[in-house]
């Protein structure tokens, strides 16, 4: 895409945005790191691989939902695996979608005594989420 950039005489100069540069990098760096994360910990909702995710859920949300605690973090695994992929195919929406859901993740583990470490990893997260997306506005067209 193309825009005007005026100069500061009356004449203006074409720029166009390169798909090579740092900016783009960082772009493909965040878009491949945010297809994998949410899929893998997703996936792993059921098999307890990495961690038992059933631990992270507060009372507060687990007295919400109608599930229990094992089938809510499934549940929360789809959703996951969802945002993915829609990070995958339309990474100026997924993005988004992903730091909505980590702030109620962060939420959630602030609820919890002992977890106030793994909600600011999880606040990076959402900012990455966030730079994904800006970055997004201009590499996914």
């Amino acid at each position: 895409m193309a825009y005007t950039i005026p100069q500061m005489s009356n004449t203006t100069t074409t720029a166009t945005h390169s798909h090579s540069g740092p900016a783009y990098g960082a772009y493909q760096i965040l878009h491949v790191a945010f297809i994998i994360a949410p899929i893998l910990a997703g996936v792993d909702k059921f098999f307890h691989y990495l961690t038992n995710w059933d631990k992270y859920l507060s009372a507060s949300y687990a007295s919400i939902s109608p599930l229990s605690v094992h089938t809510t973090m499934q549940a929360v695994g789809i959703v996951e695996i969802f945002a993915g992929l829609l990070v995958a195919f339309r990474p100026r929406v997924g993005a988004y979608i992903v730091a909505i859901w980590l702030v109620a993740i962060i939420v959630n583990l602030l609820l919890l005594p002992g977890y106030y470490d793994i909600a600011l990893r999880d606040l990076g997260l959402c900012l990455g989420a966030l730079a994904l997306g800006r970055l997004s506005e201009e590499f996914d067209k």
